[in-house]
Order: structure tokens, then sequence, then C-alpha cells
């Protein structure tokens, strides 16, 4: 009985697509099963019935069909189908769409092949990655202590800080000055061991602070 962990690749680079085909194949129980180039062809692998992946692997920028397209339509008929973005820009806007509507995290394409795995096994494992070294480990483990340190204010401000909005318009919402969202937000970049806004969504959904 075949055990391997099935994997989707959704990305209009042929070359690249190949080989990363090739580089998830060379890792023990995992198994590329399709390779497609945009996501109009995953949505009709899915629209046929096919047997599910566990993962997705998923570019943003595709014709036919984006990945944020694509993503906007498995949230909204396969939303427990873990998917990773790959991307080349560190678009936090994008990534934070793309996570809203039920990514697991982003890679960079010029991520390290040890990385990658630990990325794959995080994702299928434990729920969300994305590249970032202290962060990378943060996610991994449970911080009961560092959650019981974030005040009700600051809930509220990781509660929108996991929309789109900007954080000037954060700052509207909850009627602060932006000075004080920003330093909201660096407490909670302090306090949680992030870097990033993204950090601190995909944390916050880990760690069930914020609903997908």
């Amino acid at each position: 009985m075949n055990l391997n962990k099935k994997v989707i690749i959704v990305d209009d680079h042929v070359l690249f697509a190949q080989s990363l085909k090739g580089l998830v194949n060379s890792y023990q129980n995992y198994e590329v099963v399709e390779v497609f180039k945009n996501g109009s062809e995953l949505v009709a692998y899915f629209e046929a019935n096919k047997k599910r992946p566990d993962l997705v692997l998923l570019d943003i920028k595709m014709p036919v069909l984006s990945g944020l397209e694509t993503m906007q339509w498995l949230n909204q008929h396969h939303p427990d189908q873990k998917v990773l973005t790959l991307t080349m820009e560190d678009d936090e806007y994008t990534i934070l769409s793309m996570v809203n509507y039920g990514c697991r995290g982003y890679l960079l394409k010029d991520i390290d092949p040890e990385e990658f795995l630990y990325a794959l096994e995080t994702v299928l494992e434990s729920g969300y990655y994305f590249t970032g070294e202290p962060e990378r480990i943060r996610l991994h483990q449970a911080t009961p202590n560092a959650i019981k340190d974030i005040t009700a204010r600051e809930l509220d401000f990781i509660k929108l800080a996991c929309t789109e909005l900007t954080y000037k318009q954060v700052a509207e919402q909850m009627n602060l000055s932006p000075k004080t969202i920003d330093g909201y937000r660096e407490s909670l970049f302090h306090k949680l061991s992030l870097k990033s806004r993204v950090g601190l969504v995909l944390y916050a959904f880990k760690h069930q602070l914020v609903k997908v």
C-alpha cells in the first residue's frame, strides 16, 4: 500500500515546476501526483472528483487563474485543503490575502532544500509555516505563556491585523493614533519573537487567536 504524502504543484514556470517535482520526489514518503500550469487546471482536477492531495504547492502569479483566485475557489469548495504558496516576491498584502483564504503559509522560491522539507512537514503535521527563521521556530512551538501576556487591546489589534486593512486603517478602526498602533505591533513582535505582520497573522491562526 502506497502511504506516500501526495503533493500537487501548480506553477506556470515549467522548468521550475519540474525541478520542484524532482526535489519533492527525492524526499522519503513524498510523491508529486500532478503538476499544473495554472489554477484552472487544479480546479478541473478537483471538479473531476479525483483523489485529493495532502498538500498543494501554489504559485501566486499565473495566467488564466491566479494563485489568489485559486485560493478563493478552494476556500469556498475545499476549505480544509492544505496549501502552501510559492512566490518570488515577499509581498505582504498579497500573502495576507492568501492566508485569509486559507493558505497555510508561504515559501520563497530560493528556499534551501532542507528548509523546504521542514516546511512541508510543518504544514502537514502542525498547520502553518512561512519563511523566516525566528518565526519558523516560534510557530512550531506551543507558547501558552506568551499568549497569556497578550492584552485585550493587543488581541483587538491582532484581529484587525489579520484582515487586509492597512495599519493606518487599523488605527482608525480602533480610534487610536498610528503611533499607538505601532506600539502594539512592536510589543507583540517582542512578546512572540516575531518580526513581520505575516508572522503575526500565521501565529494568530495557528494558536486560534483568530479563526480563519
